[in-house]
């Protein structure tokens, strides 16, 4: 039990200084508070609002992975090095599938909608 709650309080503090310092997650953070109530209108079903909310929720856990990546690299050298590079531009590719998914998922979602029935 004790590894549950020590995994919570790192994982908070992870959460506090990304919402802190990180822009990229800031926006995140305030694209899903958008997503809350957007997805309980666009969605025809409750497996399509999770579906929206998840995709966010993808897109955020993706932004966290990356900038753990970058924060490993920036700890090991700032020095260019082409190794670290191509580290920081997987991640960054990761984040930009990422959007890809959610924004394909929503797009679908709001087809939907206006189509009346599901696709």
């Amino acid at each position: 039990m004790q590894r549950l709650i020590d995994a919570f309080v790192n994982s908070v503090r992870a959460f506090r200084k990304l919402a802190a310092h990180e822009k990229a997650f800031q926006q995140e953070l305030l694209l899903l508070a958008l997503a809350l109530p957007a997805g309980w209108f666009i969605s025809v079903s409750w497996r399509g609002y999770a579906l929206l909310i998840g995709a966010v929720l993808l897109l955020i856990m993706v932004e966290v992975l990356n900038t753990g990546i970058e924060a490993a690299c920036d700890a090991i050298s700032r020095e260019f090095h082409i190794e670290i590079q191509l580290a920081k531009d997987c991640g960054s590719l990761a984040v930009l599938i990422s959007i890809v998914i959610a924004g394909g998922v929503w797009a679908i979602a709001v087809i939907e909608r206006l189509a009346g029935a599901p696709i």
